[in-house]
């Protein structure tokens, strides 16, 4: 899953999630229409908490 950030001025809205990043991308313009033009927007893979224990103990 994938979950889209965007920072305008001061305030960060996070949207989805998405099935792909290209989900993410495509719902990207939308978005954006209702951001000002400095707004900058990142796509995140979400991590599942299996995944994330399993690194935590790797690097240990």
């Amino acid at each position: 899953m994938y979950l889209l950030t965007i920072k305008d001025g001061l305030g960060t809205r996070h949207i989805g999630p998405y099935p792909s990043p290209k989900h993410a991308s495509d719902d990207l313009d939308r978005v954006l229409g209702s951001c000002s033009e400095r707004a900058r927007w990142q796509i995140h893979a979400l991590e599942t908490p299996d995944r994330a224990r399993a690194f935590h103990s790797v690097a240990s």
